[in-house]
């Protein structure tokens, strides 16, 4: 077998710490109009409320995406799900969201909600194939600087814990 033709090893799913708050950052500020700063990341995945977690490379050196969700009680949501935009569409987004919905899961949740712009077909169709459905719209939402604003789908998916 040629070296260049194996597979690409898989990416390391971990907790997020306040050492990956830099990197988080940078790929939030790309991915969002209004990013948030590596204090506004290391401050969430310090609250014990907030489970963040970080897709590495399989060296653990490189962050590709992360994510965050905020729990109470039985109810949770999805805050965020970022991934370097050269790495979209290798699977990055569901192994950091399987890693959400089992943290989630094991914490008793039965309700994840979360919001997603209505022009996102990729993260439509992905959260799709985890069965959330939408049940709200908040029209005009957000902010586009190069367009009219996008609509704010919200979504819920029931039934975390069988």
């Amino acid at each position: 077998m040629w070296p260049f033709s194996a597979k690409p090893a898989p990416p390391l799913i971990r907790r997020l710490s306040s050492d990956h708050a830099p990197a988080c950052a940078k790929l939030h500020a790309g991915a969002f109009h209004r990013g948030w700063s590596a204090s506004e990341i290391a401050n969430l995945a310090a609250d014990s409320t907030v489970l963040a977690h970080v897709a590495l490379d399989s060296a653990g050196r490189e962050v590709l995406g992360f994510s965050m969700a905020r729990h109470a009680a039985s109810e949770a949501e999805i805050l965020t799900i970022v991934i370097d935009a050269a790495r979209r569409k290798a699977g990055l987004g569901a192994a950091l969201l399987d890693a959400q919905l089992k943290a989630l899961q094991d914490l008793g949740v039965v309700e994840v909600f979360l919001e997603v712009a209505a022009d996102n077909p990729a993260a439509l169709a992905l959260y799709a194939r985890y069965g959330f459905e939408k049940v709200g719209e908040r029209k005009a939402y957000y902010a586009r600087p190069d367009g009219p604003p996008s609509s704010a789908l919200i979504l819920r998916r029931a039934q975390l814990v069988s």
